[in-house]
């Protein structure tokens, strides 16, 4: 490729042809801002924050979408160029419902970051406001229009990304908004409450719906025993919220908050990730030895994953594995084997999960998730939550103890369970479990690197017993969309699939800190987040889910054995064909 040389502010700088001027200057050392563009996502050019000025041009021009060209100098940080973005910042701001305060996004906004860099005036053009009424009639997502500022990020989100395609922009001019097809509420279209779009929004436009109050009565009603479980993949991001960098992994300080906060019982879904890799794999190994059996089958874990293809596939349900996700799992052994061994009725037991994913609220409304009469889990709060709950309550977090461990019999789960959190990581935790299941021999290398990183399908072949095994590893749903696509058409060659619905998997999912496009300019999030888990893998002592003792315990104990009628009973769902509108 041909390489182009210019000068940023007097640098010079050498970068290949098709280059950005925002990322040359990068480059170069200097920080362009932007509201609309996001690394890998949106490029719309409309925001005009991210002007510069190039020598022998009369008008600025937008450092996000001008390629470079041989022999150009831009000035990114001019008189001029400062006083049209403060411009613009304060335009925006006249259209902006100004309730930072009580903003949840109050301190992660990209907009008041900006506005308080450049020194601007909220009411310099106040006039006619724009109004709408909040869309919180969903059980996971609130969207307030007023405060979006038409970035339309969401929009790439959610139908470059996700291929969802429930929201848009309508209207023009002075009314333009960010709204669902035939007015609906996000509630009643398709969306699959990924929550993609909260991680992409600047402002506080768009947020998880709050349970912190929910949590705060259950702690507070004495006649419950309050217990809670966390994901993978919350350890490897909550340290954001606390400064920390990304990539650090927070496990031990987490476990410590919570018992902080009050929880009778702190424990690890990691346990119940080795569950579902029992239940999941039996029923795999079942599939592949009945010429009856449906194939590919399918992995159930990511509720978003499951809600898009009711949606969007339901001629293909058969595919999906019966199994509950993690969460539901988790919920499930607490309100009956743990209640029956602690002597407490399922009903006086409450059960809280600390989850990456806002799809984990709506998957607490389904129906057939109900273990012990009683739903499996009570509520769920997203990583963000949980950092406010600990910021709310005074807790030091970056001074506790990192070694605090969870609470004992069952709060040990296997790395395999933890690897849950990354892309692929289900599948790596199958097959080391698949494999010496089928073969009856301990596998040399329980490494399954084929199916590891962030590319969107990953593909693979294993053989198993002389049988080669098509494995495939899909996140992001515009890439599920290719596999179902393939199912459909009777093109698939897999007998194995996992999907999760969140780009990158779990650690990137729509409950997960904020990070910023300039950040996301810079950093690979997803892959950052995901080195916490694979690194720990590594060091495991415990790396394969039927090798914990938890879990021969109890199967020993309450369910008899993996696929058994009882653990079917329990561990096991049914989905259904949702109506698009």
């Amino acid at each position: 490729m041909k390489n182009v040389n210019l000068k940023v502010n007097g640098v010079d700088v050498t970068v290949p042809e098709g280059t950005r001027i925002l990322d040359a200057a990068i480059k170069a050392g200097y920080k362009i801002p932007t509201l609309c563009y996001m690394k890998d996502l949106c490029n719309e050019s409309s925001c005009r924050v991210c002007v510069v000025e190039v020598k022998n041009n009369r008008k600025l021009v937008t450092a996000c979408s001008t390629l470079v060209a041989e022999g150009m100098e831009v000035f990114t940080n001019t008189a001029k160029v400062r006083a049209a973005r403060k411009v613009t910042l304060e335009l925006m701001l006249s259209n902006h419902h100004k309730e930072c305060l009580s903003c949840v996004r109050s301190g992660s906004c990209e907009l008041q970051a900006l506005s308080t860099e450049y020194g601007c005036d909220s009411a310099k053009y106040d006039g006619e406001l724009n109004s709408y009424k909040p869309d919180d009639k969903s059980e996971y997502l609130v969207r307030d229009n007023n405060k979006c500022i038409l970035c339309r990020r969401c929009v790439a989100a959610c139908n470059s990304v996700q291929s969802v395609g429930v929201i848009d922009a309508v209207n023009r001019g002075f009314a333009t908004a960010i709204m669902s097809p035939f007015g609906h509420s996000l509630g009643e279209t398709p969306c699959v409450a990924c929550g993609q779009c909260i991680n992409v929004c600047p402002t506080g436009a768009l947020h998880e719906k709050d349970s912190i109050h929910a949590v705060e009565k259950l702690l507070a009603d004495k006649t419950k025993t309050v217990i809670v479980g966390t994901a993978p993949a919350v350890r490897a991001a909550l340290g954001e919220e606390f400064g920390l960098p990304i990539g650090t992994d927070t496990e031990g300080k987490m476990v410590a908050a919570l018992k902080a906060l009050g929880f009778d019982k702190v424990f690890d879904v990691n346990m119940a990730a080795d569950m579902t890799i029992m239940e999941e794999g039996t029923e795999f190994i079942h599939r592949l030895n009945d010429p009856n059996a449906t194939l590919p089958m399918i992995t159930s874990c990511s509720p978003g994953w499951i809600r898009f293809i009711e949606f969007n596939y339901p001629e293909l349900l058969p595919h999906l594995s019966s199994c509950k996700s993690p969460q539901q799992m988790f919920g499930a052994i607490m309100k009956t084997y743990y209640a029956k061994k602690v002597g407490i009725d399922p009903k006086d037991l409450a059960v809280v999960t600390v989850m990456p994913c806002i799809a984990k609220k709506f998957e607490l409304t389904r129906d057939d998730l109900s273990a012990a009469g009683v739903p499996d889990v009570d509520e769920s709060i997203t990583t963000r939550e949980l950092a406010r709950m600990i910021k709310n309550y005074g807790i030091d977090f970056n001074s506790l103890d990192a070694k605090t461990e969870f609470d004992n019999p069952i709060g040990k789960g296997s790395s395999a369970g933890l690897i849950f959190g990354a892309t692929g990581g289900v599948m790596e935790a199958a097959l080391r479990t698949v494999a010496e299941t089928v073969t009856g021999e301990k596998l040399e290398n329980i490494d399954f690197k084929a199916v590891r990183g962030t590319k969107g399908i990953k593909e693979a072949s294993v053989t198993l017993a002389g049988k080669t095994i098509n494995i495939a590893v899909a996140s992001g749903l515009s890439n599920a969309r290719k596999i179902m696509d393939e199912i459909k058409a009777g093109k698939s060659k897999y007998h194995f699939i996992e999907i999760m619905a969140c780009p990158g998997g779990c650690v990137n999912g729509g409950g997960q800190p904020i990070v910023s496009s300039a950040t996301r300019n810079l950093v690979d999030v997803k892959k950052t987040r995901a080195k916490v888990l694979y690194s720990k893998d590594k060091k495991d002592t415990l790396r394969k889910s039927h090798d914990n003792p938890i879990i021969k315990t109890l199967y020993s104990e309450y369910f008899g054995a993996p696929g058994s009628e009882n653990a079917h009973h329990a561990l096991h769902t049914t989905y259904v064909k949702r109506k698009r509108y």
